[in-house]
């Protein structure tokens, strides 16, 4: 084999080991940031591994604040990383900033000889950086969103293989930290979504509280002039008293328990608005409950919206149904919004009934289920309403109605894997089942 030959060969490789060390690295950093979610710990582990990659001795990623359009010290890698984080410069200012407008790698051999070094960064945390490859970061649409850079190869100079390789690991980065903005921002949306939600429902919960304490209001006020009539009488009628104390006595004490219950109920969904922010949308919470209590405490507090409206409310337990493995507080929500959509969708002399029953014969979802059926004499939903119902599209028949309700409730039939079917006609009324798995998958 001639010289020439031999020195191609020996070329070909070393070519062939960079490549090979380029996939073992890409693999590395591919496998330490499929697995992480919180945008800090994935920056962190990025920077590491690229640095390791090419022997460096510190590094940086430096992300565009678009709020500040500011270039931040995201994280770091180093002697004076604690000082440097948080360290904001201008997105035109340094070698970092050029790199950032132009979208280019850089390689500064000797960054003291480059116009463009910003040393009073260095000369502030006490460190003397002597060479660089600053690597843009773009999202996937081509944006710049920052850049990455590696300081102080520990044995000479960055070689063209290390530029190569920290180009593609520039990819990656840039590539995993915009996944973790989406989930992030996947988050938030799930978070204001879940808040809607609790708001809704918070806003419900209210109504039979207000209405208790305004029907609480009217009576005593009744109470008290019928006292003032007996007082002015001045003929010691004990009865008079007796008579005009009775009534207000025989109903507070129910009044003042949906008042109590009602603002638990609010203070529950309300503390879940707090969770929810600090991370912890709660999953559900499955256990046996009855039915039928819960039904209960579901009419009790809406029996004042029914009355105030002039509609009758009841409750018909079925025979032998069984307890249900359910969310308790899901599902409450969930016949909650029902029987109130119900009540509204009524006119005065118009009637609401919430009926349990059971199928345990068959396989689901013709059989083995337990059913909660709200059943109105209302107006009846119409075509166009009633094929959105339950969806992201569900829309309000209500003025001012934004169809929140019956969203909350599909999205707790889905939780339990149960099925929700709608029979109406305009003008009559309509009959909501929500049947749900005695078995639950899995169990």
């Amino acid at each position: 084999m001639s010289t020439g030959s031999a020195e191609q060969l020996e070329e070909y490789r070393r070519r062939l080991d960079q490549r090979d060390e380029q996939i073992r690295a890409i693999h590395r950093i591919t496998s330490a940031l499929g697995g992480i979610v919180r945008q800090q710990d994935l920056i962190r582990e990025a920077l590491a591994v690229s640095m390791e990659v090419v022997s460096a001795g510190a590094g940086s990623i430096i992300l565009h604040d678009p709020d500040k359009d500011k270039l931040v010290f995201t994280h770091v890698v180093g002697p004076t990383a604690e000082q440097l984080v948080g360290m904001e410069m201008e997105p035109d200012q340094g070698i970092a900033g050029a790199v950032f407008q132009s979208g280019e790698i850089r390689v500064s051999e000797d960054v003291s000889t480059e116009a463009e070094h910003n040393a009073e960064i260095g000369e502030k945390v006490h460190y003397r950086t002597r060479n660089m490859v600053t690597v843009p970061l773009k999202s996937v649409e081509g944006e710049p969103i920052g850049v990455m850079q590696v300081l102080n190869k520990s044995d000479g100079l960055f070689t063209e293989a290390d530029v190569d390789m920290l180009g593609i690991l520039g990819a990656q980065v840039a590539s995993a930290i915009e996944t973790s903005r989406l989930h992030e921002q996947a988050r938030l949306a799930e978070v204001i979504q879940f808040i809607g939600h609790i708001s809704h429902d918070v806003k419900n919960m209210v109504t039979p509280v207000q209405t208790g304490a305004e029907t609480l209001q009217f009576m005593l006020e009744d109470m008290f002039a019928q006292l003032e009539d007996v007082c002015s009488n001045g003929d010691g009628d004990a009865q008079g008293v007796r008579d005009a104390i009775q009534e207000v006595r025989d109903f507070y004490p129910e009044m003042i328990g949906i008042i109590v219950d009602g603002s638990n109920n609010v203070q529950e969904r309300t503390k879940e608005i707090s969770d929810c922010i600090k991370g912890m949308v709660s999953k559900p919470s499955f256990a046996p409950v009855d039915l039928d209590e819960l039904i209960e405490r579901v009419i009790k507090p809406l029996t004042l919206v029914a009355e105030d409206a002039g509609v009758t409310l009841s409750h018909e337990a079925g025979e032998a149904v069984p307890e249900a493995v359910v969310d308790e507080k899901q599902l409450y929500n969930a016949i909650y919004n029902l029987a109130n959509n119900a009540i509204q969708a009524c006119d005065e002399g118009a009637s609401v009934t919430v009926r349990t029953r059971a199928v345990r014969e068959g396989a689901w979802p013709d059989g083995d289920f337990v059913a909660v059926e709200v059943a109105d004499t209302g107006s009846g939903i119409p075509d166009h309403v009633r094929e959105k119902l339950f969806t992201d599209d569900a829309i309000s028949t209500k003025p001012g109605g934004t169809g929140l309700g019956t969203r909350i409730i599909g999205d707790v039939v889905r939780a339990h894997d149960g099925v929700i079917e709608v029979d109406s006609e305009v003008g009559v009324g309509t009959t909501m089942t929500v049947k749900l798995p005695l078995t639950r998958r899995g169990d």
